[in-house]
């Protein structure tokens, strides 16, 4: 989606989207967005390149942007070069989402969007820099708009606070939900699938108080069946 505003110096355009990759064993590499204004008689009024980056294998991928123009358009579109294809070092399910939580949407008085949280990290080892998208939608799940931010050296257990500002949504737009992502960022997958190589924290880290059962129940549960 794409949203056109008034601003001091022209017209804003800001948009947002989601890109999803089917393949379960290969990164989406190097893919780019590019964005093209025209206006009412067809003529390119601003043309933008935006690089994305790499989309995890099953995974998918929020992004937003932003350009400026002098001439209003009247249709903006979005496009994608191909993705360069790389096989994955571990399956699918071994890249796990980062946990956003504590997440607050509060609308401002000029209209646009502060969101904050903290997001943290399902690994072993510290991710260096993570970028934090948020897309803003209506009742009906309609997407409105989005913004992106940075947080840094985000270790597993001290999940850093995030603050973003979503502006230029359409007068008279109500926000009924905001999907918060966070994700490693760069053209390759190499440093999601650092992360993932390292190992996630485990789920439990106590022993259990309980002394083992004297018979493995399923053991014997299979035994009797089989009989």
């Amino acid at each position: 989606m794409s949203n056109v505003v008034k601003a001091s110096d022209g017209y804003a355009i800001n948009w947002a989207g989601i890109l999803s990759n089917a393949n379960p064993w290969h990164f989406g590499e190097h893919v780019v967005a590019t964005v093209v204004g025209r206006d009412a008689g067809g003529t390119e009024v601003v043309r933008m390149d935006q690089p994305l980056d790499a989309v995890p294998p099953g995974g998918s991928l929020a992004f937003t942007g932003q350009a400026t123009t002098a001439r209003k358009p009247a249709k903006v579109t979005i496009e994608y070069r191909p993705a360069q294809w790389r096989p994955a070092a571990r399956i699918a399910s071994a890249f796990k989402q980062f946990p956003v939580s504590r997440a607050q949407t509060l609308r401002q008085k000029d209209g646009s969007y502060l969101i904050t949280g903290y997001v943290d990290n399902p690994y072993q080892l510290s991710a260096s820099s993570l970028v934090v998208n948020a897309l803003l939608r209506d009742k009906a799940g309609k997407l409105l708009g989005g913004g992106s931010t940075f947080v840094d050296d985000v270790k597993a257990g001290s999940p850093p606070r995030f603050i973003l500002t979503v502006e230029g949504l359409p007068s008279g737009t109500t926000v009924a939900r905001t999907d918060i992502t966070a994700r490693t960022w760069g053209s390759t997958g190499r440093p999601f699938e650092d992360l993932a190589l390292g190992g996630a924290v485990p789920m439990h880290t106590t022993k259990p108080t309980t002394e083992p059962f004297a018979v493995d129940r399923g053991s014997r549960a299979m035994s009797e069946h089989k009989q």
